[in-house]
């Protein structure tokens, strides 16, 4: 059976201004809720943590963390 990339996860490297695609799929996972969150939705991300996060709140939820 073929899988399609949307099947899998996509790998991805966070930079500051964007990301660039490792391996090719459709969706990362949340870092904190393991939501699935398609490429075409993410916004949020840490550089220093290289982690996807599904929403403004979780992701300053995950930064507060550190102070």
């Amino acid at each position: 059976m073929l899988m399609s990339s949307s099947d899998n996860p996509a790998t991805l490297i966070y930079g500051p201004n964007g990301f660039r695609v490792v391996k090719p799929g459709h969706y990362v996972a949340c870092a904190v809720t393991g939501e699935a969150i398609m490429l075409e939705e993410l916004r949020y991300w840490s550089v220093d943590r290289q982690e996807a996060y599904a929403s403004a709140e979780i992701s300053t939820r995950r930064a507060l963390e550190d102070l």
